[in-house]
C-alpha cells in the first residue's frame, strides 16, 4: 500500500480524536453553564447530544488507528 494511506489515516484519526475531546469538553460546559445558546433544545439533550458525539468520534478515531497498523 502506498505511504499516502498511511498519512491519511492518521490525519483523520487525530481529526476525530480532537473533534471528540473537545466535544465531550463541550458537553461539560453545556451541562454545567447557565444557558445553551440553542432556545428550542433543552439543557440536559444538549449535553447529551455533545457527549454522545464525542463518544463516537473517540470510538472512529480507535478505528482509524486500527486501520492504519492493517497499512503498515
Amino acid at each position: 500500500m502506498p505511504s499516502i494511506f498511511k498519512a491519511l489515516a492518521t490525519i483523520t484519526a487525530w481529526i476525530l480524536f480532537i473533534f471528540g475531546f473537545l466535544a465531550l469538553i463541550g458537553g461539560i460546559f453545556v451541562s454545567i453553564g447557565p444557558s445553551t445558546g440553542v432556545s428550542d433544545m433543552p439543557k440536559p439533550l444538549l449535553a447529551w447530544a455533545h457527549f454522545g458525539y464525542g463518544t463516537v468520534n473517540l470510538a472512529l478515531s480507535v478505528v482509524a488507528m486500527k486501520l492504519r497498523r492493517v497499512f503498515e
